[in-house]
């Protein structure tokens, strides 16, 4: 499916013949393709795991124009997976490593920087006028807020995850074929299937699954090939098998069958999360390894809260922690003083800022997340 905006299609100059010269003599891209490729608008949401590699090989392939959305800095633990960024990046926006790696990669592409979490009040106005538009998130209530917007908007939504050994990859949202809501009408419980920062991924894993939501992707702006539409790859990298299941248009889903899906609403409300990203008023207040060990060696009135599993907790928990698994919180919290400050505590610093928000919207005055969790804690 060739994209439906009339972009002026750039003539290319001489240097990009000789870069695109093995795509110049491929059958069904040539130069009338290479162009339409320089002509595209591609917005990828998130600028980590599978953006990644989905940014490089878009500005590799010369598409002319990549948004990408993230607002967030650099972590040593994200450089297992997410190549676009490097060691001296650790700290930086993901946005300005992502730019800076991607005009070394291919400097006739322009990187549009969308320095902000997608939300139900912005996603219309950032996702506008691109082509296609890429997930590359990891959670379900930023994957229903992009399905939605691409439905409403006439994008398709090429779609990617991954969690440990697993990753699964199609193309949602073209005219004829179904979307993401077909395939999960409804988001799982809260807190039932953890991110990737809490079960972990092969390194390795975005970078497959992230390769063929590229593929996908330069099959669309090109008009050639068979898309994932209507089809669901599902990739077991621990037994390297692929296996591509049908999917059909649900006629009931309300974004793509009945069409009664109008407006974007509260993602976060509907798969019950307590929004991690969509309220910067919740702004969690973080503290590093040394300032914890600082204020439990002053003796003043703490408690910390392991919010992880016990088969995560049995491997060892700081001192005086109280273990308190995240889906166990909520009818936990009559039992907590509030009027102590209190610091969360999880494997990486994910779960701990949830459950941080959960305990500043239950009114805790003075709560605190580790930053960078157990994986942090003996650095300080």
């Amino acid at each position: 499916m060739a994209s439906d905006h009339d972009h002026e299609v750039p003539a290319l100059s001489a240097s990009e013949r000789d870069r695109y010269r093995r795509h110049l003599i491929l059958p069904g891209v040539g130069p009338e393709g290479q162009q339409r490729l320089k002509a595209a608008r591609v917005l990828i949401v998130g600028a980590g795991g599978l953006g990644s590699p989905v940014a490089l090989y878009l500005a590799a392939a010369g598409v002319g124009t990549l948004g990408l959305v993230d607002h967030d800095v650099v972590d040593l633990t994200n450089l297992q997976r997410q190549l676009l960024h490097g060691t001296r990046d650790v700290g930086r926006s993901k946005l300005e490593s992502a730019r800076d790696r991607l005009h070394e990669v291919n400097p006739h592409v322009h990187v549009v920087p969308h320095d902000r979490w997608l939300t139900s009040a912005n996603a219309l106005e950032i996702m506008r006028g691109y082509d296609v538009v890429v997930d590359g998130t990891d959670n379900f209530a930023t994957r229903y807020l992009v399905n939605d917007a691409c439905v409403l908007l006439g994008i398709p939504n090429v779609h990617g995850s991954v969690f440990r050994f697993d990753g699964q990859a199609s193309v949602f949202a073209t005219p004829d074929g179904p979307c993401y809501r077909c395939l999960h009408p409804e988001p799982p419980p809260p807190d039932m299937v953890p991110n990737c920062a809490e079960g972990g991924v092969l390194g390795v894993l975005p970078g497959l699954v992230g390769t063929v939501q590229a593929t996908e992707t330069l099959k669309l702006l090109l008009g050639m090939g068979d898309t994932l539409a209507g089809r669901l790859l599902m990739i077991d990298a621990f037994g390297m098998a692929f296996r591509t299941v049908r999917l059909t248009r649900d006629p009931s889903c309300p974004a793509c069958g009945t069409r009664t899906l109008t407006h974007l609403i509260d993602y976060d409300q509907f798969c019950g999360t307590p929004g991690r990203h969509a309220n910067a008023d919740a702004r969690v207040d973080e503290v590093t390894p040394a300032t914890l060990r600082a204020w439990l060696a002053s003796g003043e009135p703490l408690q910390l809260i392991d919010v992880r599993e016990p088969t995560e907790t049995a491997a060892g928990i700081i001192e005086g922690a109280r273990c308190l698994p995240l889906g166990t919180l909520a009818e936990a919290l009559h039992t907590l003083p509030r009027q102590v400050r209190t610091v969360l505590v999880c494997q990486s610093g994910v779960r701990s800022a949830r459950a941080a928000r959960q305990l500043m919207a239950a009114g805790f005055p003075a709560v605190h997340s580790l930053v960078g969790g157990m994986m942090r804690w003996p650095e300080g």
